[in-house]
């Protein structure tokens, strides 16, 4: 095997708050140097050179996801006006077929094929592979069916660069409209009148900030809606499930703010909804007849639910108050009910509230599960369609209906036999909710699944995940491809660590800023944990997080080697203190509210070089490291993992480091269904290998 490569070293220097610091690597970062193309192709060569011994088991684990795949599927059909709207997969073809198929009179539960076959009278609307053809990468970044259902606005992405083209169909005919957009963002929204569409444009920084207002065969330019001109705030639009406002929502980390137009006057100017922006208020907004309903978090921390009459924005009424153990998500409003989507003891939910009669929780079986509202695009729906999951419960969806509060199963993800024929047997696998103790004594959840039977003497391997950042929540979830773990007598653990989530905007709280470093120790006490109370060692524990969780990757490296035997980071921000010090660089100042501004103050920046995995590597045993990233990531730079690859390489010599750039994707990896799983395939095998169960 040959040598893995050696960065050259070209020393520069940067100053801030007094503080200088060399950076040998910064040359990488220059992504257009034909050097650095060389050197990220000697790093892929190395690599796979490095993982030759695997080539077998990587096919044989990816035969299995392919076996235990239904390759030719069906989606359950959602209503929306006058037909059901599917996506359809085929075996042998990388993406999803979209489609549709008139509602037939008296027709109240949609079809669905178990062998995945096209509906009787369909009528595709979109072919993903078609689309793709010629291109190494392809993305849909927006769908958007008009309110009449002749339109079909959609937008593409060859790159992975997350920067789209829209078009826009007219199904009547099958033929694409001379309007064309470039450099669009995800997301766009109809007016009533069918023939105006509102899109987002980004700025240098790829942040969403701009919203246009265009018109179909339009032939100057389009008209500018609104523009932000502060930094930390980034754009989203949509029509409302009423089909009465469009919706600019305007948000920064921290802060929100609402405007309003009317749906059927798409010239009009945008509206102020209520008092507007203040600083540390955030706001969401739904409507449904004559009001709005406001979901916020003013002297709320969990957030309270209200309404307010559409014509005057200041009179508040609260429909849910605030409660310090249950995190009001999100709200969605129908003719004559809410929704509200809560987390309460780490677990979701879903409230029902009817325009008559008491409130009431939907209630489901397992100990641990995630349940969501799934596609209900019907302003007046019969029954609401659910999704729900769990860790050994494959993916579900579920019509509830409303009158006789009966849940349906409309469909569960096929898992077929794999390639030894047998069958996906629930019974087979357990799961478990445990608690870690952190330094400071929190409790963290850690959520579990393993074959029953798996020993508890310390000797099963485990695989631990994370994330921790943007309080965003990993809760359970059912994965194909985590059966070829489990099946080999793999532990498969989430740590729930503050930065997230899951146990309400407290523990998101108390993992960001200058509490950032309690992600980092709660996820190393859920690893002590896990050995402590014998459901592994270390020496068979695995670590992998991605993106911010790959930035947790790096700083438990760091700060608790010895607590790991292997670690995957999957285009991890590994060299925050860099990126977040350019403004210039797409996500820093929205992220500042995250992070801190270690421009501005010394504190943050002296906090953020403390813990920062690039600037911490230092000279001790390290786990062995995959580092997994993409060239044309525009969320995190690939150079960030090459750098932290090269001076891990230079100072700790004697450890293990691999990386595997994909040089024709984002930030997602591979964009086509049997790459993802050869991706998938290759982790997993070095994973495995790193357990001592490469056969």
């Amino acid at each position: 095997m040959t040598q893995p490569p050696m960065a050259k070293r070209i020393p520069t220097s940067r100053t801030n708050h007094g503080d200088t610091i060399i950076d040998d690597y910064a040359w990488l970062e220059d992504k257009d140097d034909p050097a650095v193309t060389a050197y990220l192709t000697a790093e892929n060569d190395h690599t796979e050179q490095a993982t030759a011994h695997l080539a077998g088991l990587r096919e044989t684990l990816f035969q299995e996801i392919k076996t235990r795949t239904q390759e030719t599927d069906l989606s359950v059909p959602v209503r929306r006006g006058g037909y059901w709207y599917y996506t359809r997969t085929q075996e042998g073809k990388q993406y999803g077929i979209h489609c549709r198929r008139l509602i037939a009179e008296g027709e109240t539960a949609p079809p669905i094929p178990s062998d995945g076959a096209p509906l009787a009278g369909e009528e595709v609307l979109l072919d993903g592979n078609q689309l793709a053809e010629g291109h190494e990468f392809f993305a849909l970044g927006t769908f958007e069916i008009s309110p009449d259902s002749h339109l079909l606005a959609y937008s593409t992405d060859f790159s992975g660069d997350e920067r789209f083209t829209l078009r826009v169909k007219d199904l009547r005919t099958g033929e694409l409209l001379p309007d064309e957009i470039t450099d669009t963002f995800y997301g766009a929204a109809w007016a009533t009148d069918n023939s105006t569409i509102f899109y987002l444009t980004v700025d240098d920084a790829w942040r969403p900030h701009r919203v246009w207002r265009h018109t179909l065969g339009a032939t100057g330019d389009d008209a500018l809606v609104y523009e932000e001109a502060d930094e930390r705030f980034w754009i989203g639009v949509d029509l409302t499930r009423s089909r009465q406002f469009i919706i600019i929502d305007i948000h920064s980390k921290l802060t929100s703010e609402i405007r309003l137009i009317p749906a059927d006057q798409p010239d009009a100017q945008p509206t102020v909804f209520g008092t507007g922006r203040r600083q540390g208020i955030e706001m969401s907004v739904d409507h449904q007849g004559d009001r709005f309903v406001v979901l916020h978090n003013e002297n709320a921390e969990n957030f309270v639910l209200g309404w307010t009459p559409v014509t005057d924005h200041s009179q508040f009424h609260e429909i849910i108050s605030h409660r310090s153990d249950t995190r009001l998500e999100s709200v969605d409003a129908f003719e004559d009910l809410l929704v509200v989507h809560f987390r309460k003891d780490g677990l979701t939910g879903l409230r029902v509230l009817p325009a008559t009669g008491d409130a009431y929780d939907i209630e489901f079986p397992d100990p641990l599960y995630t349940v969501g509202l799934s596609s209900n695009p019907d302003y007046a729906p019969a029954q609401l369609r659910l999704s729900y999951t769990s860790l050994v419960t494959p993916d579900s969806v579920y019509d509830y209906d409303l009158a006789s509060r009966a849940l349906l199963l409309r469909k569960q993800k096929p898992v077929l036999p794999g390639p030894d024929g047998v069958a996906f047997d629930p019974s087979q696998y357990e799961q478990h909710r445990v608690w870690a103790t952190a330094d400071d004594g929190t409790q963290v959840p850690i959520s579990l699944v393993c074959k029953v039977g798996t020993p508890r003497d310390g000797s099963a391997p485990c695989l631990l995940y994370g994330y921790g950042s943007y309080e965003s929540s990993m809760d359970p979830w059912f994965s194909i491809p985590r059966l070829s773990l489990l099946n080999r007598g793999v532990v498969f653990a989430v740590a729930h660590i503050r930065g997230g989530g899951e146990l309400g905007r407290r523990w998101y709280e108390e993992g960001k800023l200058l509490q950032k470093r309690n992600t980092f120790t709660d996820f190393t006490a859920c690893a002590r944990h896990l050995v402590k109370t014998s459901w592994t060692s270390s020496e068979r524990l695995v670590a992998r997080g991605g993106s911010a969780g790959g930035l947790l990757m790096g700083a438990i490296a760091n700060l608790a080697p010895d607590a790991y035997k292997a670690i995957v980071a999957q285009v991890p921000f590994v060299d925050p203190l860099t990126s977040i010090l350019d403004p210039s660089l797409p996500l820093t100042v929205t992220e500042w509210e995250e992070w801190g501004n270690p421009l501005e103050s010394p504190e943050v920046y002296a906090y953020m070089k403390a813990y920062s995995p690039y600037e911490n590597v230092a000279d001790h045993d390290y786990p062995a490291i995959l580092a997994m990233t993409s060239l044309n990531d525009t969320r995190v730079r690939y150079c960030e993992p090459a750098k932290w690859v090269a001076r891990l390489r230079a100072v700790a010599p004697s450890g293990s480091y691999l990386m595997k750039t994909e040089m024709g994707a984002g930030h997602a990896g591979p964009s086509g269904r049997y790459d993802a799983w050869k991706e998938e395939a290759f982790m997993s095998a070095w994973i495995l290998d790193q357990m001592g169960l490469a056969r």
